[in-house]
């Protein structure tokens, strides 16, 4: 359904895969989907033609720059690896070209390492940010401006996830101290990528129709 693209991300060239409704709108709902440690592979490509087929504009950047694996060891070098700033440059860059289609604020979304980046491009650019979708998000080396937060945010939780679960109380902690909109929910007897159809050992079927059918909700009201 989708597309490769490049954009511009402050003097570099990025690329993502873009896909668009059908029959494609001028103007509309947009969406950055974020990707796993995984890199850009299928299944976020998948989740960004879902979107569009709900009707949203949808732009997963690439931020590993190319590189992809399935292998848990590679994943986690690679997410050690990655560098926060260069990604934030990346992530701008695709809420600005995807703005740009849409003529109006556009949603982060991600999933666990993309879930902390979903917060994190909501954290930096809250002019252009409408809406943030946190799916078992957290990264220690992620730091947040939760001042700077504009956004309403919507988290989705494992409930046996020791990796992710810690941030649920910080972010609630923190986003609503300020007095800003949050929305989380936990889905029992789920595991850490719960949504991910590609990781079977971890897929539930009912947290993730149940979460995809939230997050719907929520980007149709806040956008």
């Amino acid at each position: 359904m989708g597309e490769m693209i490049t954009f511009p991300s402050e003097g570099e060239t990025a690329t993502g895969y873009l896909a668009i409704p059908a029959p494609a709108k001028a103007r509309g709902r947009g969406v950055v989907v974020i990707q796993e440690w995984w890199g850009l592979v299928d299944h976020i490509k998948q989740v960004a033609d879902r979107f569009a087929t709900e009707g949203f504009h949808a732009l997963a950047p690439d931020v590993y720059r190319g590189t992809t694996t399935r292998s848990p060891e590679e994943a986690a070098k690679l997410l050690e690896a990655l560098d926060i700033d260069r990604a934030g440059k990346d992530l701008k860059g695709a809420i600005e070209r995807l703005r740009f289609v849409t003529g109006r604020p556009v949603a982060t979304v991600g999933f666990s390492m993309g879930g902390a980046l979903s917060l994190f491009a909501a954290c930096s650019n809250p002019k252009d940010v409408a809406a943030c979708v946190v799916f078992y998000g957290g990264d220690p080396k992620v730091q947040y401006d939760f001042d700077r937060l504009s956004a309403p945010v919507l988290g989705h939780w494992a409930e046996d996830d020791d990796a992710a679960k810690p941030n649920i109380a910080r972010f609630e902690a923190e986003i609503g101290r300020r007095g800003k909109t949050l929305e989380f929910h936990s889905y029992p007897g789920t595991r850490h990528a719960f949504f991910n159809d590609d990781s079977p050992e971890a897929y539930d079927r009912d947290a993730a129709v149940r979460s995809w059918e939230r997050t719907i909700d929520f980007l149709t009201r806040t956008l």
